[in-house]
């Protein structure tokens, strides 16, 4: 035994994996409906605007600006305590969908409403992460 508490891991559903194979090749994908268009994030088997069950998987393009975010000091989990603390940003994305990942590379103290960052993947994690828009 190690000593290591790891992280819980996802399990992905039949809805989702794909989300997942996109993170494991380093792109984040998003649910788009095949009937009307509407994006949609989390990945669910059914359209809310059209109440299609047809649909693809599209690239995020990775703008993101900021909606909310919150400052986490206290761990939720034991294997998230050396990362304290940390930002957990909600963002808005251009295709009309909301996300949310941890913050790398903005002090949270520089964060606002409006802020541009750039969604992506963490390499080490294979998980969505938020970074400063130029980087």
């Amino acid at each position: 035994m190690s000593g290591t508490i790891e992280r819980p891991r996802a399990e992905p559903s039949a809805d989702t994996q794909p989300y997942w194979d996109g993170l494991a090749r380093g792109e984040i994908l998003l649910q788009r409906c095949a009937e009307c268009g509407k994006f949609r994030h989390y990945p669910r088997p059914m359209c809310d605007g059209c109440f299609s069950f047809a649909h693809t998987w599209v690239p995020a393009s990775g703008a993101a600006t900021v909606h909310s975010w919150t400052v986490t000091h206290h761990p939720f989990h034991p294997a998230f305590k050396a990362l304290l603390p940390y930002a957990l940003v909600t963002v808005d994305l251009p295709e009309g969908v909301r996300a949310m990942a941890p913050l790398e590379g903005v002090d949270a103290a520089e964060l606002r409403i409006g802020l541009t960052l750039r969604l992506g993947v963490d390499a080490a994690t294979g998980l969505p992460v938020l970074r400063p828009a130029g980087g």
